[in-house]
């Protein structure tokens, strides 16, 4: 199989230079100085083993690479607020023996969230689910870091809305010779939304700094249990921390790398001043689950709309002080509570 990797950023470029090592057939979908970078200097990937320069095919998008092969498969590896765009894109271009990538080919989400899927299936009938616990940064224009070892991360793959099949396990089984473990399940999203629990902590690391002070661990855990409230009314099944960490154990140890700039995904995502952020995928998930069930969630919807406006005024990550944030947040709940 061939893998289009649309998003090379930080996870596309981790997946997609990894399987690329492991010897699978790949192609990069990348745009602005990106894309110009790996283009005139191949994707460098650096790892706790040292690094590797990959020299792939770089695009902007289908029409560069015509007709797709019938054994292609797109990984999505975009921001969730850009995956409309690019499932747009990608929807209607031809594939050889007829149809199209939306009819024929497998698209597998490689992101933070559950939002992607659903925008997915609307268009795409093959449709793979990946919880992505993967470690790693676009640490400049053509250069990836990912800090995972012995492996570089665990990746949970299934049908989405459920089940398994031949296409998930020989993707899973491809991943598995790339230093990652794939883990073929038939309930993928149980395991996406107990990342999405995690991840409700990024909006708070991007605007108030990255973890160690208490106050913004009581913070964390506040924002925290309002999600479980929310999944629990709307009936949401998640993996436990324990389940998680069961799975996971050391398989996946930080070895810090010289130069990677710190901070997740939303961190990175205000400090190279992209103008987005996923929070509305992840805190808004939270949100858009608790007005449908009934379920107040200030905690994250604050979150989200500071997220926000950092994204949209460029502001720098980490410059909220977190007495500011904890301040904010008992005023967001004790509105609430007088309302």
């Amino acid at each position: 199989m061939r893998y289009i990797i649309i998003g090379a950023g930080a996870v596309g470029g981790t997946v997609g230079g990894r399987l690329a090592g492991s010897g699978a057939e790949v192609v990069l979908v990348a745009r602005g100085a990106h894309r110009t970078a790996l283009t005139e200097g191949g994707l460098r990937l650096r790892v706790p083993q040292g690094e590797q320069t990959y020299r792939l095919p770089v695009v902007d998008g289908p029409t560069a690479l015509g007709t797709l092969r019938a054994d292609d498969v797109l990984v999505l590896a975009v921001k969730t607020q850009d995956s409309e765009t690019a499932l747009q894109a990608w929807a209607a271009a031809p594939v050889e023996g007829g149809g199209t990538a939306a009819e024929r080919l497998p698209l597998v989400c490689a992101q933070n969230g559950v939002e992607s899927q659903r925008l997915a299936l609307r268009r795409f009938r093959h449709v793979y689910g990946v919880c992505v616990w993967l470690p790693s940064t676009l640490v400049e224009p053509g250069v990836v870091s990912a800090d995972g070892a012995p492996l570089t991360g665990i990746l949970h793959l299934g049908r989405h809305p459920h089940g398994v099949d031949d296409t998930a396990r020989r993707i899973a089984a491809d991943l598995e010779k790339a230093h990652f473990e794939a883990p073929v399940v038939a309930d993928v999203s149980r395991w996406q939304y107990a990342k999405l629990l995690s991840n409700l902590g990024n909006a708070l690391e991007a605007v108030s700094g990255l973890g160690g002070d208490p106050e913004a661990e009581a913070i964390y855990a506040r924002v925290r249990a309002e999600g479980e409230t929310v999944l629990r009314a709307a009936g949401i099944p998640y993996a436990s921390t324990e389940e998680q960490r069961a799975v996971r154990g050391d398989k996946v140890t930080l070895v810090p790398l010289d130069d990677a700039p710190r901070g997740g995904s939303s961190w990175q995502s205000l400090s190279r001043g992209a103008g987005s952020i996923e929070a509305d995928y992840l805190n808004g998930e939270i949100a858009l689950l608790g007005r449908l069930h009934g379920v107040p969630t200030p905690l994250n919807e604050l979150l989200q709309r500071l997220a926000n406006t950092f994204a949209r005024e460029h502001r720098a990550p980490g410059s909220l002080p977190v007495e500011e944030l904890a301040r904010l947040a008992d005023d967001a709940v004790a509105f609430l509570q007088e309302g």
